[in-house]
């Protein structure tokens, strides 16, 4: 594996609509397309919101009558339903010419082993399931699916992810569960399965290893001006596509 010279790290303490999380994570997907830059962000849902898999249908929601009464937005990626709140997301995104990994679906175990590795360190005992659960009705919630690459906790699943590549460029997004939402009991964090405090810098600990993991170096910083535009068109496009539904 060969790392990448440079990874910019942002981190958004301030949560945010799903149609701006979902418009900013293609935003860099782009910038990654047309200027080689490798980002990774953590960021937050600043209400409980459901993203749909790109190949899920609206439709799919009408069998749960609490998630269809919530904002949805649609993902680049696929994969099932989330219901997004009280988590922690990521996105990585990197560039074609990266040389981390051959086969994409690598890339899902070099972020996971980096995650478990910080939530290891913390006292946390996550680790990957290792084995996939394909089922002819697939729960509608992604969290309620069992894929191999899967970060679990007493066998309970914590954090997944879903990726998409475009030109050659990868988008990798993902959430880490920290409470059960009271929306969705059933589907545990990391807090309910294992007593333990988590640090108010989680995001940086964790950040910090991904760095190491998949970089020689790294820089915080912002949206650039050009992102920030493209995500403000995108996040309206979001908008007027789920009033269309």
């Amino acid at each position: 594996m060969q790392r990448l010279p440079q990874l910019r790290v942002i981190i958004e303490t301030e949560p945010c609509s799903g149609e701006w999380n979902m418009a900013v994570d293609e935003a860099l997907l782009e910038t990654a397309i047309s200027t080689g830059q490798a980002t990774l962000r953590w960021y937050r849902w600043e209400q409980p919101s459901v993203s749909l898999g790109y190949f899920q249908k609206f439709d799919e929601l009408a069998t749960d009558p609490m998630m269809s009464q919530l904002p949805v937005v649609r993902r680049l990626t696929g994969g099932g339903a989330i219901l997004h709140d009280n988590e922690w997301t990521y996105s990585v995104v990197l560039p074609a010419n990266q040389r981390l990994f051959d086969q994409p679906p690598q890339l899902y175990d070099i972020i996971h082993g980096a995650v478990v590795a910080g939530l290891n360190d913390l006292g946390v005992p996550v680790s990957f399931r290792g084995t996939t659960l394909k089922r002819s009705d697939e729960p509608l919630l992604c969290f309620q699916r069992q894929d191999s690459h899967d970060v679990t906790l007493h066998g309970r699943k914590v954090l997944g992810s879903a990726q998409r590549r475009r030109r050659g460029a990868i988008l990798q997004h993902g959430s880490l569960l920290i409470v059960a939402s009271r929306l969705a009991k059933e589907v545990p964090g990391l807090t309910d399965l294992c007593r333990i405090t988590l640090p108010e810098n989680l995001p940086e600990v964790l950040a910090s290893r991904v760095v190491t993991t998949i970089a020689e170096s790294s820089q915080s910083g912002l949206l650039s001006a050009a992102e920030s535009n493209l995500a403000m068109r995108l996040s309206q496009e979001q908008v007027a596509n789920v009033r269309l539904r």
